[in-house]
């Protein structure tokens, strides 16, 4: 793996921290105070962006895959650690209910990763929608050029068969009356012969 694929999962990493991170706040997720908000609105702002980077990088199948195995790893590891430190969080009573908070946190940061990666790839999309679509009405224009061209080259055509046909016309009726000279003048030489060969004849 090189240097810049390290890079690239750096986005990766840093959501996997980022949700992880989320285990060791405030656990009342109904104390909406200014500073609990404030936190909770810059962790899902950051994930945002990583989900963001991270369709940018690996792309909508390959980053969604990749942003969903973070989500389940980080809750499974969350859930390992709340259980073996269910002091330290406070987890003693209704384990499985803090169990289900904690894990309803990770997925929610996860989940704002996730409309990073869906926005990212509307806009991406977008983009080359635009951009097929720009391509589309060239090659129409193109089309329209062309067909005209066509139409042209087609109506010229017409034009000089009907000019070789009236010339071949008037050639056919040119050879026509050479030809019915030409037998005209054999005709009175014939005739012209027959007479003097009479005249011969009598004397």
């Amino acid at each position: 793996m090189n240097k810049k694929s390290l890079i690239n999962y750096i986005a990766v990493l840093l959501l996997g921290v980022l949700i992880y991170s989320s285990n060791f706040l405030d656990t009342d997720l109904f104390n909406f105070g200014e500073k609990n908000f404030a936190v909770w609105f810059v962790l899902s702002l950051l994930c945002f962006a990583c989900g963001w980077y991270i369709n940018k990088v690996f792309q909508w199948n390959r980053g969604g895959k990749i942003v969903f195995a973070v989500i389940v790893g980080i809750t499974f590891v969350s859930i390992l650690m709340i259980t073996f430190f269910a002091d330290y969080f406070g987890a003693n009573e209704l384990l499985t209910e803090n169990l289900i908070l904690f894990s309803l946190r990770n997925i929610t940061l996860g989940l704002m990763a996730f409309f990073g990666l869906a926005i990212q790839e509307v806009i991406h999309t977008r983009r080359n929608t635009e951009v097929l679509e720009g391509k589309v009405k060239q090659l129409e224009t193109e089309t329209d050029i062309s067909r005209k061209d066509a139409e042209l080259i087609i109506k010229e055509a017409n034009l000089n068969a009907k000019q070789i046909v009236n010339d071949a016309r008037i050639e056919a009726k040119k050879i026509i009356s050479e030809k019915e000279r030409v037998e005209k003048e054999l005709k009175e030489f014939i005739q012209t012969e027959r007479e003097l060969i009479k005249k011969y004849e009598k004397k």
